[in-house]
């Protein structure tokens, strides 16, 4: 209950580009910007100049593994995607969009103390939840997306964005 009510706190004060489920998580470092300023992997978008959606799905399989559907993109640098985010699983799970390096620092940070912090290059899902983020690749590379959450990346639930 205390957990849902945190949840519903985190929706209402929200600026940032997402919806339904609403927070992401910042490492302290400058990485994740809730003023919408540019990162390695870009910034957020522009509703209004969206060039395409991409669905993502994520969830457990029977075997274990917590994986993401699809687990690899590519997009054209300038491009603005909308991420739809749905969380198909029975866990709480992410989607965090950053550099592998980012996300690498970040997941340790995790695993010291969940934070949550509202970010418009992340959004975090409960079970049968579903949450957007408008991303431009302002920046050519290579990206990843991944849940953070603690032993969610060690079981597979990560991809890569390349962008050129």
């Amino acid at each position: 209950m205390k957990k849902l009510f945190l949840f519903a706190v985190l929706a209402t004060l929200t600026s940032a580009p997402v919806v339904a489920g609403v927070s992401g998580h910042g490492d302290g470092h400058g990485a994740h910007d809730s003023r919408g300023e540019q990162m390695a992997a870009g910034m957020p978008g522009n509703r209004n100049k969206v060039s395409r959606t991409v669905k993502v799905k994520m969830k457990e399989t029977d075997d274990g593994e917590m994986v993401f559907t699809p687990s690899a993109l590519e997009f054209e640098q300038g491009e603005t995607i909308r991420f739809m985010v749905v969380n198909e699983g029975e866990l709480d799970h992410e989607f965090v969009l950053d550099t592998p390096e980012r996300n690498a620092m970040h997941k340790q940070a995790m695993s010291a103390q969940m934070q949550m912090h509202n970010t418009p290059n992340a959004v975090t899902l409960a079970p049968g939840k579903r949450g957007e983020i408008i991303w431009n690749f302002s920046n050519d590379g290579i990206f990843e997306f991944a849940c953070l959450i603690p032993g969610h990346y060690e079981s597979g639930m990560y991809g890569q964005v390349a962008v050129q």
